[in-house]
């Protein structure tokens, strides 16, 4: 039995996913997306998908490129706030969205790699997040057509007061697609700073998971005390380069002190 879990193209890794599938994508604004198998995904044709990411990109990259082409049916994120063909299609009522706290995302994605259904959390009790009636989906119109529902909430003892907590269901996925700056053949994972982010919380929350690396190392070349993400939940590897292209959202610069 082979432990060799690259594969030789874009292509081949994402070749299965399927229209209608869910799929966990890492990225946080435009750092760490993992651009190639995204456009790969793009290429295939598959549509109706159903995407976890904290946010969509922008409108010509990242996820975008996939909301741009009508592939996705819903997202779930934290900001959707840089995409403007984000805003259109949500309130055209052509995008299904199910806005989640940001935090709460993070830990929703990691209990359901970790078989942990659900669990309590105080963020969003006294709001819609809780109480439901937040839209999800509007009818074209300036009507909600559909809405969140209402969440259990329950008081628990903290340090002797009872205080209220709201019941968040774990998410778990079919795919998972995210970027590492370095990884083995056995799937062994090390991410670039801040470029982790969300990637190997999306990582355990999909069935199965495909990573691109900039880097391909052969087994124990990674140091095990620095590995970010263990090979365990990683089920194909794509070498892509480190030459390739890599954008942000807005470029800030201030003047050099007397120019």
């Amino acid at each position: 039995m082979t432990m060799d879990k690259t594969v030789a193209s874009a292509a081949e890794a994402v070749a299965d996913i399927a229209s209608g599938s869910s799929i966990a994508v890492g990225g946080f604004g435009l750092c760490g997306n993992p651009m190639t198998l995204i456009e790969a995904l793009l290429e295939k044709g598959s549509d109706e998908l159903s995407i976890v990411s904290n946010n969509c990109g922008v409108d010509d990259w990242g996820l975008g490129v996939l909301l741009a082409n009508r592939r996705i049916r819903k997202m779930t994120s934290s900001y959707v706030g840089e995409n403007k063909e984000f805003e259109r299609q949500f309130l055209s009522g052509e995008l299904e969205v199910e806005l989640t706290p940001q935090g709460t995302l993070a830990e929703k994605l990691r209990a359901g790699g970790s078989g942990i259904a659900a669990f309590f959390t105080q963020t969003g009790v006294g709001t819609q997040v809780a109480e439901g009636g937040l839209p999800r989906r509007y009818d074209g119109s300036g009507g909600v057509a559909i809405a969140s529902p209402p969440k259990d909430v329950r008081n628990f003892p903290v340090r002797g007061e009872e205080k209220p907590f709201v019941l968040e269901e774990a998410i778990s996925t079919d795919f998972a697609l995210i970027h590492a700056e370095r990884g083995d053949r056995h799937g062994n994972l090390v991410f670039n700073k801040s470029a982790r982010n969300f990637s190997p919380l999306a990582a355990m929350a999909g069935r199965i998971c495909i990573a691109q690396v900039e880097e391909l190392v052969e087994p124990g070349e990674i140091d095990p005390d620095a590995v970010h993400l263990p090979g365990v939940f990683v089920h194909r590897v794509l070498y892509v380069g480190p030459d390739i292209e890599k954008r942000i959202e807005r470029r800030t610069v201030r003047s050099t002190e007397g120019s």
